[in-house]
């Protein structure tokens, strides 16, 4: 289904492009798409390399957004997509791999040029070893090549940090509404229409864009928006732009986990009407310091051994805990063994008759190694995790019995359920988040059906939200602790709300950015 979508959507840009090239390019905007993303924890040790990357480069691109199957948005512009790199979140991102990523995306970008617009897709939580304010640098960077009679228009995850930097190069910018993020495509639709309005009916760069810093740092785990305060906050987004004169706004909670300058909220609107533009940002951002002693997490939480002891005493199933210190889709290494050691060393689940419980997961390569010689069934012993994140808990040590081996996962590359007494420990070559019942069942493992199913996550996805009975947030060590008074923040701006509880009420009034290029030779 996917390659013959793919090819559909081939066979309209060729027709859109063919018409382009036969008199008719006047009538259609000149618009190029690239993307870098990444969210990456500076309080881990981990790295990211240029291989930890999935890319699409040129016409690949199409087949990445659902929305553009649609025929009537690929048609109104001549497209020249360049590069779009996205990683799951992690460590630090080295200077090597962000080099070549940038350098990569702007020789695309130089071959086609000018252009009308630029959509550019990008999370906003990259960190670079050296390097402050990475989607700052790289949207610099970008302008030097294309120039700044080019509209650029930004779409961001709310998790994001909006610098200056990126404020003021960028024309047009947004972010996601609702986390989790089930309005990720429509968020980047919006951002990509927006600009081709704006670009069709030739009124160009927005006049106002307000740009207001929060002093917040939370974890999105406290700014689901399934809750309130986070709940009621965004639901007055969507209206806000509705006031005449504002084209669009947006609520950046920001990165709890990077300890840099550019780390915390910020509330942006941009607009035609100056005076309008500026009182849907600092409405938003006074509603947003209004509520900030509301905010708490999106489940109960508590300790390992407080929700080990809770789980294993309830009669609903599946049972959920979020180990969440070590979460690889925020950032964490994702190889921390300090739960999974706790884990292992509970009575209850040293016999096979003890409740049943899904550890998801662990890397091991080399205990990989050992499960693949051995076969399904059989015993194996060898240690696992620990590779990067030793801080907390050593290498593991476990011998169980091969209960399934995958291949061919994307992220993971290889799959290996080993049971452990009564515990079905995932191994996996690379670390690999667990989201969907698929990612189970496809293991021979039945989520529904386990009296707890322990997860390092967060906040609970959509597809596992549905399917707990219950859910524990356990507060548990790692590169994207919780409790971020345990991480030992050296550059963030001070005060900064919670860290600093009594700190007094800031200065939340619209900081209007000047357009791109106005500052430039």
């Amino acid at each position: 289904m996917k390659r013959k979508l793919r090819l559909i959507v081939l066979s309209l840009v060729a027709m859109t492009f063919g018409c382009s090239q036969s008199g008719h390019q006047d009538k259609k905007p000149h618009i190029a798409i690239a993307g870098l993303g990444i969210e990456s924890s500076t309080f881990s040790p981990a790295r990211t390399h240029e291989d930890a990357f999935h890319t699409w480069e040129g016409d690949e691109i199409f087949s990445y957004y659902p929305f553009f199957s649609d025929s009537s948005l690929l048609q109104r512009a001549e497209w020249s997509p360049t590069k779009l790199s996205r990683s799951l979140p992690g460590g630090t991102v080295t200077r090597e791999t962000y080099e070549s990523l940038v350098g990569q995306t702007l020789d695309l970008l130089e071959k086609n040029k000018p252009y009308d617009g630029l959509f550019l897709d990008i999370h906003g939580a990259m960190s670079v070893v050296g390097l402050d304010d990475p989607e700052g640098d790289f949207i610099q960077r970008i302008r030097d090549v294309i120039g700044y009679e080019t509209l650029i228009s930004t779409s961001m995850d709310l998790h994001g940090n909006v610098s200056l930097r990126l404020a003021e190069n960028s024309d047009m910018i947004t972010c996601y509404r609702m986390a989790p993020h089930e309005d990720a495509w429509e968020s980047r639709q919006r951002a990509l229409e927006n600009l081709l309005d704006r670009v069709e009916n030739e009124k160009g760069k927005p006049a106002y864009k307000a740009w207001i810093p929060v002093p917040i740092l939370l974890p999105g785990e406290k700014t689901s928006t399934r809750i309130e305060p986070a709940k009621s906050l965004y639901q007055e987004v969507a209206p806000a732009t509705a006031k005449d004169g504002v084209i669009d706004a947006a609520i950046w909670v920001g990165y709890a986990w990077a300890d840099e300058p550019r780390n915390h909220a910020v509330v942006m609107a941009y607009g035609d009407d100056q005076n309008q533009v500026g009182v849907v940002a600092e409405k938003l951002a006074q509603h947003f310091w209004d509520v900030r002693k509301e905010f708490s997490f999106v489940a109960p939480t508590g300790n390992l051994e407080e929700c080990l002891d809770q789980a294993i005493k309830s009669t609903k199933k599946p049972f959920f805990i979020s180990d969440s210190g070590d979460n690889p889709t925020a950032g964490g290494a994702g190889d921390v063994t300090w739960t999974l050691t706790e884990v292992l060393k509970r009575p209850e689940f040293k016999s096979a008759n003890g409740p049943s419980l899904i550890y998801a997961s662990i890397p091991g390569p080399d205990f990989i190694e050992k499960a693949l010689e051995a076969g399904v069934g059989k015993q194996v012993s060898g240690t696992v995790g620990a590779m990067v994140d030793d801080r907390y808990a050593p290498p593991l040590p476990i011998s169980g019995t091969v209960q399934a081996i995958v291949q061919g996962d994307k992220n993971a590359e290889t799959e290996v359920v080993v049971r452990v007494g009564s515990v079905d420990v995932i191994v996996t070559k690379k670390r690999k988040p667990y989201h969907t019942e698929a990612d189970f069942t496809r293991l021979g493992l039945n989520p529904r059906e386990a009296d707890i199913v322990m997860v390092k996550i967060g906040y609970l996805v959509p597809e596992l939200y549905n399917m707990q009975a219950d859910w524990l947030l356990a507060l548990t060590p790692g590169g994207v602790d919780q409790d971020l008074e345990r991480l030992d923040y050296q550059r963030i701006i001070r005060p900064m709300y919670p860290l600093d509880k009594d700190m007094a009420d800031p200065d939340l009034s619209a900081r209007f950015i000047p357009l791109s290029g106005t500052n430039q030779e």
